[in-house]
């Protein structure tokens, strides 16, 4: 038994915290799990849903509650947060399947970014912009280029193939740039436009 008397919760690593949680089901090792692991949880399915904090903040007491049944089956192959995550993933999958949406997206669904939204400040923050893209995109460019994923490992996870990854990332970038970058002369074109309105005038 992990004795937390003489043992401080937040001195303790992960698995003896999950073992105090499973064998004697200690509400202090529990807290301390959700403590130091929660913001990054959060963080990421913030990211892959690219919804409202509440949304976020569902799927993270939802990942949990997950975690809690499946403890007993976790063989500790990986990194508890490793395995954590990648509950996260799921419950951000079943989320979208709920809402009738696709992992896969052509190039042509991509909808046009509201300009006043978007650009009202000459540019959009990049965690912004992540979240107008549409879900196969976001997915997948989270997963590579902010968590490091292999495409191998996202065609497993994602149950699409690496090929399938590969091309909703490149479509992810190009689609992200477009959301970054404000076309040129937008601006100028709009002051010739007025200045000659007011010439005819």
């Amino acid at each position: 038994m992990v004795e937390m008397e003489t043992h401080p919760a937040a001195q303790s690593t992960d698995r003896e915290l999950a073992d105090a949680v499973l064998h004697y089901g200690e509400e202090r090792a529990f807290r301390e799990l959700y403590r130091r692991h929660s913001p990054r949880l959060l963080g990421f399915v913030a990211r892959l849903l690219g919804r409202s904090d509440a949304e976020a903040e569902d799927a993270v007491q939802e990942t949990w509650l997950r975690v809690c049944r499946s403890l007993d089956r976790f063989r500790w192959e990986s990194s508890f947060s490793t395995w954590l995550l990648g509950i996260g993933l799921n419950v951000v999958r079943d989320e979208i399947r709920r809402s009738a949406r696709s992992l896969e997206v052509d190039m042509d669904e991509l909808p046009d970014p509201p300009a006043q939204a978007v650009f009202a400040d000459e540019r959009i923050d990049i965690e912004r912009s992540i979240g107008l893209l549409p879900d196969g995109y976001r997915v997948v460019l989270v997963l590579h280029d902010v968590e490091g994923m292999k495409h191998e490992e996202i065609a497993q996870r994602l149950d699409i193939t690496a090929g399938t990854s590969k091309s909703q990332l490149s479509k992810a970038r190009r689609a992200l740039r477009g959301l970054l970058v404000r076309p040129s002369g937008s601006r100028d074109g709009a002051a010739r436009d007025g200045g000659a309105s007011r010439q005819k005038e």
